[in-house]
């Protein structure tokens, strides 16, 4: 499978928030603690209070995997904090993004060493042409590939690569799907929206975010880079021998 490298993660503006502020915390107290020493322990526990804060973003790797829930459950905190300033100053989206790109990030550092061995795909509906008859909640196969959405193209994909994948038409589907199935490695394509509230509900399970576009507005014929996708799982996720035929296991009812 040819495939192009993952693109580098924007995720600045997400770090420079959960990890300068408490930084920037733990020097002002260090300087209070300098300048007023009747008040040196207050200062001091103000400062490892800060510290605390800051540290899991340094964890990476297994040690990141290990506490990947507790870590998720605090940048959620950080998240939903900030959201509504972001979107007062009209960069919600972008503030979104940057925690997700800063996901992606640290799940690609934690399988560097060693690829997810059991990976599941999510999709929702959507990317599917809104006028389109073909029943591929039943049968993934079913599509006609016709080259007019994203979902032809992933078809072939996930036959090359032979990928456990659903796609469904409710979050609440999608969290029990992946709770039943038991990936160590999820990969999720969906609305920015929507793929914070999965990994806020998911935490302690690893999952690269890809976010869809939106040329026509929410939930209606949306698009996504299914070469981003290949990259992804190449990247991340162990080689399977041999493709796999799609069925029922591969594309969930919508009932």
């Amino acid at each position: 499978m040819n495939t192009l490298p993952l693109p580098a993660e924007r995720y600045r503006p997400f770090l420079w928030v959960r990890r300068g502020v408490p930084l920037a915390g733990m020097v002002l107290a260090i300087t209070g603690a300098l300048a007023r020493p009747e008040l040196f322990g207050w200062w001091s526990l103000a400062a490892v209070a800060c510290l605390a804060v800051a540290w899991p973003t340094f964890k990476s790797g297994e040690s990141y995997l290990r506490n990947r829930g507790t870590i998720i459950r605090w940048d959620g905190l950080w998240v939903r904090l900030v959201r509504p300033v972001a979107r007062w100053m009209g960069k919600e989206e972008e503030w979104v993004l940057a925690f997700c790109g800063w996901n992606n990030f640290r799940v690609r550092q934690a399988f560097e060493g060693r690829k997810a061995r059991r990976s599941l795909v999510l999709l929702p509906h959507c990317i599917q042409l809104a006028k389109c008859k073909a029943e591929i909640f039943e049968d993934l196969k079913n599509c006609y590939d016709c080259g007019l959405c994203p979902v032809g193209d992933f078809m072939n994909a996930m036959l090359e690569g032979s990928w456990d994948s659903r796609i469904t038409n409710r979050s609440h589907k999608a969290y029990r799907e992946a709770r039943e199935f038991r990936p160590d490695l999820i990969v999720a394509v969906s609305c920015t929206d929507r793929l914070l509230k999965g990994v806020l509900k998911l935490p302690e399970v690893p999952a690269y975010l890809i976010p869809l576009t939106l040329p026509h507005g929410m939930c209606v014929d949306t698009q996504f880079s299914v070469p981003h996708l290949q990259a992804a799982m190449t990247a991340l996720v162990e080689p399977r021998m041999g493709p796999r035929p799609a069925g029922n296991q591969d594309a969930q009812s919508a009932a």
